[in-house]
């Protein structure tokens, strides 16, 4: 007897709803629509980094063979639950780290009632079944909130990078003590109210300054540090890398790489154990 043996060319692929084995078997078209609902799941679950079970090809084959197709149809169910279950769990530890990130945002003035509101959209369609809606809205709100989190980082890293220079300048006694901190508070006031088009602004301006007084002290500054090189020099110590590496520091501040040159002349200063000029205002200061 051949009809139970499986047919040459079969397999675990979809079947279609026509053909003498569909004819057979009137859930071979009900577990084909469950089986790609399935593999769309599964697909989508990639981001939520959640693994979902699947029905093996030989249960695939036994299924869709059977003259009995209720028991296969039990499995089927259970799959699509466990699956659902486990999307929606993943969906549950996702709004926990997503209301961190939120958080964060928040503390800085981000408005985010919206990507919250959306969360909790997420997690009801996630626990009534409707997935593909929950995963929109998951994607949704992962772009905005990732496009609010790039600006506020951009801007913080530029206020840091003005403020190491800042310190850098006061290092090397060409801005007034203190200044750096003063304006790191205020750079921070400004960002924690998130008005980031005036900060921005002010950024500007301030590194304007900045490599102004920089380039304007940049003359006085080499010959204090080169000062005690000739005095080395004379005694007949060598002094060909400690020089290089203060006219290396020099040039990067004459064609532009302001920030580069100054943090090389404070490492210059640091090494060799020299104090900071005359600040602006004091004594002896550009004399």
């Amino acid at each position: 007897m051949s009809g139970g043996a499986p047919r040459e060319g079969g397999g675990s692929a979809p079947l279609s709803s026509g053909g003498s084995r569909g004819s057979e078997n009137p859930f071979a078209t009900e577990l084909n629509r469950r089986l790609g609902r399935l593999a769309q799941w599964t697909a989508a679950s990639e981001a939520l980094a959640v693994e979902l079970p699947t029905l093996p090809p030989w249960a695939i084959e036994a299924a869709t063979r059977s003259r009995s197709p209720e028991p296969w149809a039990e499995v089927v169910r259970g799959v699509e639950r466990l699956a659902q279950r486990r999307l929606a769990e993943a969906f549950d530890r996702w709004q926990e780290r997503m209301s961190a990130r939120i958080g964060r945002l928040e503390a800085y003035a981000v408005d985010s009632r919206l990507e919250r509101g959306q969360i909790e959209d997420a997690l009801h369609a996630a626990k009534t079944g409707d997935l593909a809606q929950a995963l929109a809205i998951y994607h949704q709100v992962e772009r905005v909130v990732a496009l609010k989190e790039r600006h506020l980082d951009q801007a913080r890293a530029e206020l840091e990078r003005l403020v190491a220079f800042l310190r850098d300048l006061e290092a090397l006694g060409l801005v007034d003590r203190g200044e750096p901190s003063q304006v790191a508070a205020e750079l921070e006031r400004e960002l924690r109210s998130m008005r980031l088009a005036s900060l921005k602004a002010r950024l500007r301006q301030l590194r304007s300054q900045a490599v102004e007084r920089a380039n304007e002290a940049l003359p006085e500054c080499v010959a204090r540090l080169g000062d005690p090189l000739v005095g080395d020099r004379r005694t007949g110590a060598r002094t060909v890398d400690e020089a290089r590496e203060l006219a290396t520091a020099a040039r990067a501040v004459v064609v532009g790489r302001v920030e580069e040159g100054i943090r090389r002349l404070r490492t210059f200063q640091e090494a060799r154990g020299l104090a900071p000029g005359p600040r602006p205002g004091e004594a002896g200061h550009g004399a």
